[in-house]
């Protein structure tokens, strides 16, 4: 069974994988040429110290035996042909600094076989010729010179000949010395210098190699995937992200694309969703719009008939009451009473109506004058009822006035209506600001509301009570939360309030309209064969 292939697992690896490969790959490479270098720089070093203070140091001794072994010899031979004294001191000097090269010498080439044979054979050859020649000469008194010692130093000069030899050998194998290590030097300084050079651009190439990797690996990656990631976001949510680099980076792009698709499905299913509400709001806005021209329009139709039947029952009423018998009587009165409770309900379904659609006037409206007019429509009622009524300032609002009119007057006077028998209603309104709206609220003593039917209240044609304990349609509140929530506001009960009957409601300042919604009004209003026609009538 075959194994994972290396690019297989070279996939895998991620940016933190690359840069400590890259950086141990860095580190052995800069070791073994630090390594190498110090090696090298070492070499140079022993080899110029050996040069310097070893061999040329060694040549200048021998160079310097030389010159002690010459003096002595020079010394031996003035001696031998004069006699006098004064040449032995050369000798001496000689013979003293003879002894010190020598032990110099010996030092230095502690690890020159070669040239610590040489050094042997030079004292051996200098020995031979102080024992045959130099010191029997230095010996014998001074004064004329002998036969004999002058013969003594002509033999010896075979001898000094065979010292000088050696000596020329030992400084030869010096300078030989110093020449091979002067070129080893060379080589060795040649191959530091290829060494260093060599470092500089392994170094250089190391650098430019990370940075490649550097920038293939993670700077191209994260900039293509930041290019894919700006262009999604600029809208294109087809565009596919296409991840590359080490794993971490492209499981980064997987997952943002990923994102991009999940977030194509929801756009996808929004925009469907949206069509579909856009659909079904156009589809809503037709309804309301035919429910309220047929309400509209049924309403103005059904006043002739209804008209009819009311005149043709009141007059049978006055022509035949009390000509028939009770039964009847109380058949016309059922008749006459049902049909005027029809005309109340069909005006109050006109106003219903009517609300934002023919009273759509919106401009700065008093509110405390709109609720003073209202009072005095309910005039009659209040001073029956023995109503007290307490208000605090109202504001100056965009609103159509007409609406605010028909608002108070539905509130105030379900006030005055749902009252305690035998107990005067108490009436306050007030106002306050909550932000950007105003926060408006009707409290009563009345019979009050249960919270059960907070919500019911609202309802167009919803009653809590029969028409012979209240009178009226049960559109009163329902057209005062279409007023408000027209106005942008909302209506409610206040169900904490025990005490009767406490109504809040809100109202936001609301722009002028435009021609624009003039005329998108009018256009939703009743054509002009229809409903101005009837409106006249009425």
């Amino acid at each position: 069974m075959e194994g994972p292939s290396p690019d297989g697992r070279l996939s895998g690896w991620t940016t933190r994988t690359w840069l400590r490969v890259g950086f141990t790959v860095w580190l052995v490479v800069l070791t073994v040429l630090g390594t190498l270098g110090g090696w090298v720089l070492s070499r140079t070093a022993s080899i110029s110290d050996e040069l310097v203070d070893v061999t040329s140091v060694a040549l200048s001794t021998a160079d310097g035996l030389e010159l002690a072994v010459l003096n002595q010899e020079t010394g031996i031979r003035g001696y031998a042909l004069t006699g006098a004294t004064d040449f032995l001191a050369p000798y001496r000097q000689g013979l003293t600094a003879e002894q010190e090269a020598a032990a110099d010498l010996s030092d230095l080439l502690r690890g020159d076989a070669t040239g610590r044979g040489d050094l042997a054979t030079v004292r051996e050859a200098l020995e031979t010729w102080q024992a045959q020649t130099a010191r029997p000469i230095a010996s014998t008194p001074a004064g004329p010179p002998s036969p004999a010692t002058m013969d003594r130093a002509t033999e010896g000069k075979a001898a000094f000949d065979t010292v000088r030899e050696a000596v020329g050998a030992l400084q030869q194998h010096l300078r030989t010395e110093r020449d091979e290590k002067r070129e080893e030097l060379r080589d060795v300084m040649r191959l530091r210098n290829w060494v260093f050079t060599a470092i500089a651009l392994v170094i250089v190439a190391l650098a430019a190699t990370v940075f490649e990797g550097l920038r293939r690996g993670i700077n191209v990656p994260v900039e293509r995937l930041g290019r894919d990631a700006r262009t999604v976001t600029g809208g294109n949510f087809a565009h596919t992200i296409t991840p590359t680099g080490p794993a971490d980076l492209r499981r980064l792009g997987n997952e943002i694309d990923f994102m991009r698709q999940r977030l194509l499905r929801e756009l996808s299913f929004t925009e469907e969703a949206r069509a579909r509400l856009d659909a079904q709001a156009a589809d809503l806005r037709r309804s309301n719009a035919e429910l309220e021209q047929f309400a509209y329009v049924a309403s103005h139709d059904l006043q002739e008939p209804l008209r009819k039947v009311s005149s043709f029952t009141q007059l049978l009423q006055r022509r035949y009451g009390g000509q028939l018998d009770d039964r009847a009587d109380q058949y016309i009165g059922f008749a006459v009473d049902g049909a005027n409770r029809m005309q109340t309900l069909i005006n109050d379904l006109l106003d219903f109506s009517r609300v934002g659609r023919v009273h759509n006037a919106s401009q700065p409206v008093s509110l405390d004058k709109v609720l003073d007019d209202a009072l005095d429509s309910l005039s009659v009622s209040i001073e029956e009822s023995g109503a007290e009524i307490t208000r605090d300032p109202l504001p100056t609002l965009v609103a159509d006035p007409t609406q605010m009119g028909m608002l108070w007057q539905n509130l105030v006077g379900n006030a005055v209506k749902f009252r305690r028998p035998g107990e005067p209603p108490r009436i306050a309104v007030s106002a306050e600001r909550e932000g950007e709206l105003w926060r408006f609220t009707v409290t009563d003593n009345g019979i009050g509301i249960a919270p059960e039917y907070a919500e019911k209240v609202f309802v167009i044609f919803q009653r809590l009570h029969t028409k012979d304990a209240y009178s009226g349609s049960g559109i009163g509140l329902a057209m005062c939360k279409k007023i408000v929530e027209f106005h942008g506001g909302g209506i409610a009960v206040d169900t904490s309030y025990t005490d009767g009957t406490r109504i809040t409601f809100t109202l936001a300042p609301e722009p002028l309209p435009t021609e624009a919604d003039r005329a998108e009004e009018t256009e939703a209003g009743p054509p002009d064969g229809t409903g101005s026609g009837t409106e006249k009538a009425l």
